[in-house]
């Protein structure tokens, strides 16, 4: 029977998680900060008025000019520059009002934060891990994960730092689907191994880590074994063992190659009446060709000089 590792189920889990990314007031920001240089330039020539005033003009000229600067702090303080392959959280007192996910200078609430989130694809190479395969042998395995934010409010809200998360999920299911099949199927049919279905054995892991890392908004789009042997204390061992199962197989092949050239002789002796042989010559020379055919070193040639029989 093929194993099948179990996927865990946190649908219930992701469900549960009512936090969804939607998309944030804004502005563009070209036209508040364009609102905010005027503002200074105002607030700077009030300021240059009220040191050539006296008396209640002063005051008036340097209150004005105090207020328009902090208008234009305030203005300033909304603006926010969003890259490419970045999105901005926008939170406010506690409560999240959305993402920001269009390029370029865009202008928010200047009370709210603006949390940064990378949407741009990322590698994650998990540690050389020593586990156990189905059969109880040591083995060491590693993999790469290719994976990007779909989500940023669940990769903000429902996992606390959602890059550490994916990290330890993915060496979580490496350790479960390398324990949940054999490293090497040893020529039993039907049966998954790590070395000779790679591609299965990958789109599992895929789908594994894939249904561990969605509460977090996180997609999984490839992961590839990196790293896949036996660990060093069997190694030695289990190249003995992979030899002399090589070596069975060839020797199986060369004699039933052997097998098939001794009847091909035989046959073409007897059809075209060559030579008749009884029974123990036919099998004397059974023995000189299967002995001649499955020799690793070179035989000797010996000539028999007198009869059939002697």
């Amino acid at each position: 029977m093929t194993a099948q590792a179990q996927v865990p189920d946190t649908t219930a889990y992701s469900t549960s998680q009512r936090m969804r990314e939607r998309t944030a007031w804004y502005i563009p920001g070209p036209l508040f900060l364009l609102a905010a240089l005027l503002l200074l330039i105002v607030a700077i020539i009030l300021f240059w008025q009220g040191s050539t005033h006296a008396g209640a003009a002063k005051a008036v000229f340097i209150v004005i000019g105090v207020i328009l600067v902090v208008a234009v702090s305030i203005v300033f303080r909304g603006i926010t520059v969003v890259a490419p392959g970045r999105a901005h959280v926008v939170q406010l007192f506690g409560k999240y009002k959305g993402t920001i996910r269009e390029p370029g200078m865009q202008w928010v609430n200047p009370f709210s934060n603006r949390i940064p989130v990378s949407t741009r694809i990322r590698n994650l190479e998990t540690a050389q891990t020593k586990v156990n395969d189905a059969d109880g042998n040591p083995i060491e395995i590693a993999a790469v994960v290719v994976w990007q934010v779909r989500d940023t409010a669940q990769a903000t809200y429902s996992v606390d730092e959602y890059v550490k998360f994916v990290a330890i999920q993915a060496e979580t299911a490496v350790r479960h689907i390398a324990s949940s099949y054999p490293y090497d199927a040893r020529g039993v049919e039907g049966v998954m191994s790590l070395r000779d279905n790679a591609d299965e054995i990958t789109a599992q892991l895929s789908a594994e880590l894939a249904n561990r890392v969605q509460a977090a908004g996180v997609e999984v789009i490839e992961t590839r074994l990196t790293r896949l042997s036996y660990a060093a204390e069997i190694a030695g061992a289990m190249l003995r063992q992979q030899q002399a199962s090589a070596v069975v197989g060839a020797r199986a092949k060369i004699v039933e190659g052997a097998v098939g050239m001794v009847k091909m002789a035989l046959e073409r002796l007897d059809e075209e009446n060559v030579v008749e042989l009884d029974e123990e010559r036919k099998a004397a020379m059974v023995s000189n060709l299967l002995v001649v055919l499955c020799s690793e070193q070179a035989t000797q040639q010996v000539v028999n000089t007198g009869s059939l029989y002697s």
